[in-house]
């Protein structure tokens, strides 16, 4: 598969992963703190500092978009940048150790986030 496209399914399987995750928090958050409006969680997932760690796949969903969005086009290299992005998020690289344990929850807790996160592992593994 040609990496544009295999960046394309990938940003698609990264937005459905990240719609789960943040169901999965809206769940935990009213389970203790009651029932809220969307646009009272969305106050929440923008400012509670518990959730930050979901801004990590909002921010490259974004920036993926955005590439895509250029009117030059795009070029390999960003692409291949992109996809390591999206390999190092999902392989949970580097060094916050807040996000790795909250996802790793997340998937353990959450079928759902596991099946997108296995869907998500198997794209970027396609030749």
């Amino acid at each position: 598969m040609e990496n544009t496209q295999k960046l394309r399914n990938a940003r698609n399987v990264l937005l459905k992963l990240h719609k789960t995750l943040v169901d999965y928090e809206r769940e935990m958050y009213e389970g203790i703190h009651g029932p809220m409006t969307a646009a009272q969680f969305l106050n929440v997932l923008l400012e509670d500092q518990d959730l930050a760690w979901l801004r990590k796949f909002s921010m490259l969903i974004v920036e993926i978009d955005e590439m895509f969005d250029i009117k030059d086009g795009v070029s390999g290299e960003m692409v291949n940048a992109s996809l390591v992005k999206v390999v190092e998020l999902a392989e949970m690289r580097g060094d916050d150790e807040s996000f790795k344990t909250k996802y790793q929850s997340a998937l353990q807790q959450y079928p759902e986030a596991a099946g997108s996160h296995a869907e998500l592992k198997r794209i970027l593994s396609e030749n």
